[in-house]
């Protein structure tokens, strides 16, 4: 009996989060709460998915979390530190010196969605580790969301 429900439990927690076992994320996991959270700023605007993003929840545990910019890479939600939301990121860094920013806004412009590779501190971790980031442009509000997955 126990067994069952812890079972049942899993399987719950499971479907919460498609993609994620025991909220480890996947490749497929970040795609599909990638897509969704771009559908969540196409629908209600900015403001209403900042609120949402910020908060821990779907969008927002563990390393996982959904950062907004708009075309001049400027961030617009950066739920780890939202202090720094407003601020111009477009020649940022990763750690071995590539500009990210700049590929994931020409990745979102040309391609519509894709994926870019780079070195970013994980906050969960508080090291620089290899990350794949999964961004989508959403056109009709000008921005560019996407998630990443630490490896």
């Amino acid at each position: 009996m126990i067994r069952a429900v812890l079972m049942a439990v899993m399987l719950f927690v499971g479907l919460a989060r498609p993609g994620f076992a025991m909220d480890k994320p996947t490749q497929d996991g970040v795609k599909d709460l990638t897509l969704k959270a771009a559908a969540v700023v196409e629908a209600s605007g900015l403001d209403p998915a900042r609120d949402r993003f910020h908060q821990d929840g779907d969008f927002k545990y563990g390393e996982i979390y959904v950062n907004v910019i708009d075309y001049n890479g400027t961030w617009l939600i950066y739920p780890p530190n939202p202090k720094n939301e407003g601020k111009s990121v477009l020649n940022v860094k990763d750690a071995e010196g590539k500009l990210l920013v700049q590929d994931i806004i020409k990745t979102a412009r040309e391609s519509g969605e894709g994926w870019v590779e780079y070195h970013w501190l994980n906050p969960a971790t508080n090291k620089i580790q290899p990350k794949l980031t999964f961004v989508k442009n959403v056109a009709s509000r000008n921005v560019i969301v996407y998630v990443g997955l630490y490896k």
